[in-house]
Parts: structure tokens; sequence; C-alpha cells
């Protein structure tokens, strides 16, 4: 065998699948209980007179799909039920109408394939759907158009419903929705600061117009693993500074029966907009922010207050008795917290695109033991970006 054909194999061989066996596993187990329980199922409800009709072969190829590469645009719900219907029918139909079977088999993948294109719903396993209305056989042509309800349409619908439980059930994201758009979060028309730089979404969906062919990953994911890889080279370059190193740690936190009145003066003395509402272990239980105040705020309640944003103000729904209000019927429960060994550059995707103008900080016991603000970030990256200038300019040359 000569070197350069052993070359040329050698370069056919993928490479190492980055998935842990973990994940191998989930998509393997996935397959066996969802082609199980759709075969069941199905050959209950047709009942034994069904005979070969109750689990389509195709469904296999959707299991795959399903299962080990739930991420993919071929793999979304309405990819699968628009192109197994899609198939089934069109492959009906060419058997029913072309008499030569090498023919109507072709015919019904190359129409079945365009059928596809024009309605969005590309899934490999639709071109076997309707190879198979082709070429199934006596029982499958017998069955007629109603081949595209059963077993097509009711395997289908099964499998995708256990892959939506499945997925769930083990932690993936599945079906995959399309990602919210790089609009602020002021409901303008600018983007989100970290789209204003780099790549934005509509270069790379020019990129993709350009390559002009269909990529099995969808266009959110792929500028998702875009800014993860940017994301890693800005760690990489800036070091390793962790939200601990930056953090203010002398925080002003209040607790959940804090009177208003007096949570209000801390800010105001602290020169804070915000406050950590803390348990009795400092455990992060909820935040309280001026925008809280502003929108609970009740007229002759806070001093701080102008009187003239107080009557703008309307009274407070939450208002239960004559009894002074406490932090806890106004704080925001669900609140955004770092841990004290993240790197820095974590914070800038949540400050920037977000919106949070501070963030609370734990350690692995999960209590608080900083806070970081939109200043402390800026004046980090500032010294980080000066050291690494400063660093270069002193590089010995080669």
């Amino acid at each position: 065998m000569s070197t350069h054909l052993i070359s040329w194999l050698q370069r056919q061989w993928p490479t190492p699948s980055p998935v842990d066996p973990i994940e191998r596993l989930r998509a393997s187990a996935g397959a066996l209980i969802g082609i199980l329980l759709t075969g069941l199922v199905s050959a209950w409800a047709l009942g034994p007179g069904a005979g070969a009709l109750w689990l389509a072969a195709p469904m296999g190829a959707s299991a795959v799909l399903l299962f080990a590469v739930p991420s993919s645009p071929l793999a979304q719900p309405w990819s699968m039920v628009g192109g197994n219907l899609v198939g089934a029918l069109v492959g009906v139909t060419c058997a029913r109408f072309i008499e030569a079977p090498v023919l109507a088999a072709a015919l019904a993948i190359a129409l079945a394939i365009a059928a596809m294109f024009a309605l969005r719903c590309i899934h490999p396993p639709s071109g076997a759907v309707a190879l198979t209305a082709v070429l199934g056989g006596a029982p499958v042509h017998q069955a007629g158009y109603g081949f595209v309800l059963t077993p097509v349409g009711l395997n289908t619908a099964l499998l995708l419903l256990i892959a939506v439980l499945y997925n769930k059930a083990v932690g993936r994201r599945y079906p995959h929705t399309a990602l919210p758009d790089a609009r602020s979060v002021h409901h303008t028309d600018d983007l989100r600061p970290s789209a204003r730089l780099g790549f934005r979404p509509e270069d790379l969906a020019r990129v993709m117009q350009d390559y002009n062919q269909v990529l099995d990953i969808s266009r959110d994911d792929l500028a998702d693993l875009f800014l993860q890889t940017e994301m890693k080279a800005f760690r990489r370059r800036f070091g390793s500074v962790t939200c601990g190193q930056i953090m203010s740690r002398d925080v002003v936190s209040v607790v959940f029966a804090t009177e208003l009145g007096q949570a209000w003066r801390l800010m105001e003395r602290h020169a804070v907009s915000a406050l950590p509402v803390l348990d009795r272990v400092r455990r992060v239980q909820g935040i309280v922010t001026r925008a809280d105040f502003l929108a609970h705020a009740q007229p002759r309640r806070y001093p701080g207050l102008s009187r003239r944003l107080q009557r703008l103000l309307q009274a407070s729904p939450f208002s239960h008795s004559s009894k002074a209000e406490v932090v806890g019927q106004i704080m925001s429960p669900q609140v955004r917290t770092v841990l004290d060994t993240q790197p820095m550059v974590e914070l800038v995707p949540l400050m920037s695109d977000q919106g949070l103008h501070q963030v609370p900080v734990v350690n692995a016991e999960r209590r608080l033991v900083g806070m970081v603000t939109q200043s402390d970030l800026v004046a980090a990256l500032y010294e980080v970006s000066l050291a690494h200038l400063d660093d270069g300019a002193h590089k010995p040359s080669t």
C-alpha cells in the first residue's frame, strides 16, 4: 500500500469525539427507552392485526438525532414532525401513481427533500420514510395514505414526546428554541454591549449564506460557541484574576425582617444602590435595590424621596397592616451570585448584557463574602490591561 494512500486513509479517520462517556451513555439509554416505549405503545394501540406496521424502521434514525445530537436543527420538533409526515405523504403518492419502483423511489426522495426545504423541516430520516412508503412491500401499499398516520404519525408523536421528557430529565435543553436577539435589555434598538464589537449576528448570517450549505448546528449555537471561544481567549490573555480578588469585602447587608426605613437609611449613609438580604448563616436570600423601593414606595414613608416623586408613585399593594414594612416584602428573591473563585471575566456578560449593576460573591459554602459592582469590574479590567501592555513593552525583542 502506497504512502499516499495510507496518508489519504488516515485523513478520512475522524478526530476523537469531545463527548464524555456519561453523555454517550445518556444518548444510548435515551434511544433504548425511546424506541422501546414507542414500539410497545404503538403495538398496544394498533393491535395485533396491524402486522409489521406498528413501528417504522426510520424511527431508529430519528432516535439517533433526538438522543445523540438533540441540539441539531435537524432534530427539532418541527423538523421531525413536518419531515416525517411530508416524507410519508410524498412516498405514498409516488408509490400509487408511478409503477416503476426505482423511479418512484428516486422521485419520492427528491420531492421529499424539496418539500422539506420549502417547509423548513429538514430531517434526514424522513428520506427513509419516503423510501419505505415506496419499497415497504404489500402491508405498506395496502395501508395507502393511512401509512402517514399509522405508524409514521403515531411513532413520530410518541418518540418526540419521550425525547422531550427524557432530555429534560437528564438536564439537556430540548427543544432548542431560538435565543433572544442581541438587542439591549433597555428595549431599544441598540445591540447588547458585548455585541457592539467583534462579529455580529448579521455577520454570521451573511457568512452562512455565502457558505450556502445546510449546517448541522443552529446559528444561535454557533454564535454561542464563538462567544465562548472569545471568552476563553480573553481569560488566557488577561490571566486568572478572580471575583474574590476584585470584590468589596466590607458589605453592608440586611436581613428579611429589617424595616424598610432602616434599609433606606443604610443605602443613603453608605451611598450604595443595593443591599444583599442574608439569613442567619449569611447565605443570600435576596437583594433589595433602589429600584425595589421606587416600585413599592408610599407617600410619607421614606424621607429620602422627594415629595414630587412621592406624589407620582402609587401606594404599594404589598402593605398588609399598620405594622412597619420589612425588606422581605419588596426584595427580589431571585439573585444571581458568583463564586469568589470564578474568573472575573465571567462577570462581563452578566453586567454588560444582563444589566446587573452589582453581583453578590459567595464562597464554597454559599455564604456571602463580598460584592462586585460595575465600577469594580471596570477598574480591574483597566488595571489588568495596563499590566498586560506594560509586560509587552518590557518583553525583549527576538
